[in-house]
């Protein structure tokens, strides 16, 4: 039976709904509008309790009182770890502002900064994390449940023009001496329906199929600075010139492994002139025997144990910079020998002819460059290892959990500024002597014992804590540091005794 004209017109609170009851419908209570939910496409209201009925013609709310405990707002949140994160990384989100509207840029924030307090968090937990954290009051009203996410995702990644505006805005800010580490990760994905996932090289191990995430990392600044997803099935070789030209990589020094050979991104090269490599040779590349590279001709000024060999290859501008540790080579040749005895195929041609390569490398650089500002240069890419690591295991990024093409380039996308956020605190970590006595882990776990309490006519006030768990707040900045107590003058001097 339909409610009444006059009953609907009666005037009561916004976001309610008037619902007919009693054995002949004659009675009339009023109920909140909690939302809606999704039911095979269809929108369909919620309705929460009811706080009041229609008698006589007029609104007639219920007695005032304390409210239900389950409609109490949340009174303890996490404060530290979301606390840090933001202010960190403020400035991406201007950043975001350029390409994106204010309310996606807050969202696709918001999103980031869970996946770094909260690893591993699932689409559907990110509401509860938001409104149990203090990202709620930074940033109020933000929509993160699990339909509006998932829908959010799918949108974020068919607009992918965006996510490469703002990779090739994040590489134009690149200084002209900075090194870019350029490295690629395998990312778990079985998906049956986008077109990235597939059998990459490592597949007969794992038994699942990948897509293949090449980063490139600052080492100047210690943080990503873009990222790009590629089919699992496809070399690194072959997607690094599409890397560099799609992201607008136009300078810098790139250093990357054996997997990313000039040659294969020479255009891009050539192109740009303010664009250089330094990558290794193959041990048994033709050239280090043309070049006699083996035949080093002096020792490594500052490097204990390192000779090296400079040559400039005829005809082309690039120098070959051939380096032996003597410490890596001693190494070298006892796991050699010890993996020959095991097999049984221990001969002394083969020994000799592997013996001069025993802790070699070759690099090869379009620079003209001081053989020791190479070798620092290639040394560093152990930094882009790090990275790799932190995103697998610390952030937990090791599967997609998401299926089609443009969920994934959403979600990658919101996993690499996670990334940068992550390289972020770690600096601060690092800046204040944090890593030396924790790991990361451990100090994130501190940080979200570090709650806000809201407390009657006093605000939200910090929760006590373990007084050495409240110093490495104040190491963060994110509490005042003690004052030290005034230096006491100093007395006269006793007399000496007679």
């Amino acid at each position: 039976m339909p409610i009444p004209k006059e009953i609907l017109s009666v005037k009561r609170p916004v976001n309610t709904i008037v619902i007919a009851y009693g054995k002949d419908k004659s009675r009339y209570a009023v109920r909140q509008r909690l939302g809606c939910r999704n039911v095979g496409g269809r929108h369909l209201p919620v309705n929460g309790p009811t706080i009041g009925h229609i008698v006589n013609g007029e609104y007639v709310p219920l007695s005032q009182g304390p409210s239900p405990v389950k409609a109490a707002p949340v009174d303890l949140r996490d404060w530290a770890n979301v606390e840090l994160c933001v202010r960190k990384s403020e400035d991406i989100l201007g950043e975001l502002g350029r390409v994106y509207s204010a309310a996606d840029a807050a969202r696709i924030f918001c999103i980031a900064i869970l996946r770094v307090c909260y690893p591993g968090v699932s689409n559907s937990e990110l509401k509860e994390r938001y409104e149990d954290s203090f990202l709620c009051e930074r940033f109020p009203g933000v929509s993160l449940s699990r339909n509006t996410v998932s829908e959010f995702l799918n949108d974020l990644g068919k607009a992918c023009s965006r996510i490469s505006q703002f990779m090739r805005h994040r590489a134009e800010a690149v200084g002209i001496d900075h090194h870019l580490l350029v490295d690629g990760t395998l990312k778990t994905d079985d998906s049956k329906v986008n077109s990235l996932s597939d059998f990459s090289r490592k597949a007969a191990k794992k038994g699942t199929k990948d897509i293949s995430l090449l980063y490139a990392f600052d080492l100047e600044e210690r943080e990503p600075v873009c990222s790009q997803c590629f089919p699992g099935n496809m070399l690194d070789l072959t997607a690094y010139e599409s890397f560099l030209s799609e992201n607008h990589i136009t300078k810098g020094l790139v250093v990357a492994d054996k997997g990313f050979p000039s040659d294969a991104a020479k255009g891009q090269f050539a192109a740009h002139p303010d664009l250089h490599f330094l990558n290794p040779v193959k041990r048994n590349a033709k050239v280090i025997e043309r070049h006699e590279l083996r035949n080093m001709t002096d020792l490594l000024p500052r490097f204990e144990g390192v000779t090296f060999r400079k040559e400039k290859c005829s005809g082309k501008q690039k120098w070959l910079y051939a380096f032996r540790d003597a410490a890596k080579a001693a190494m070298e040749e006892q796991e050699w020998l010890r993996r020959a005895r095991e097999k049984g195929n221990y001969t002394c041609e083969t020994f000799l002819a592997k013996q001069r390569s025993f802790g070699t490398i070759v690099l090869e650089c379009d620079l003209d460059l001081p053989p020791e500002t190479v070798y620092r240069a290639y040394a560093s890419r152990w930094e882009i290892e790090i990275v790799m690591r932190y995103y697998k295991n610390a952030c937990q990024f090791d599967d997609t959990r998401v299926q089609d093409d443009y969920s994934l380039l959403g979600s990658e996308f919101c996993d690499f500024l996670a990334t940068v956020v992550t390289f972020r605190i770690i600096k601060a970590f690092d800046a204040a002597k944090l890593l030396e006595k924790r790991n990361y882990s451990r100090i994130m776990a501190i940080l979200r014992r570090a709650k806000k309490a809201r407390m009657e006519g006093e605000g939200w006030q910090l929760i006590r804590m373990n007084p050495s768990h409240r110093e490495i707040l104040q190491e963060l900045d994110l509490l005042p540091k003690p004052e030290e107590p005034p230096k006491r003058k100093r007395g006269r001097p006793r007399k000496n005794p007679l």
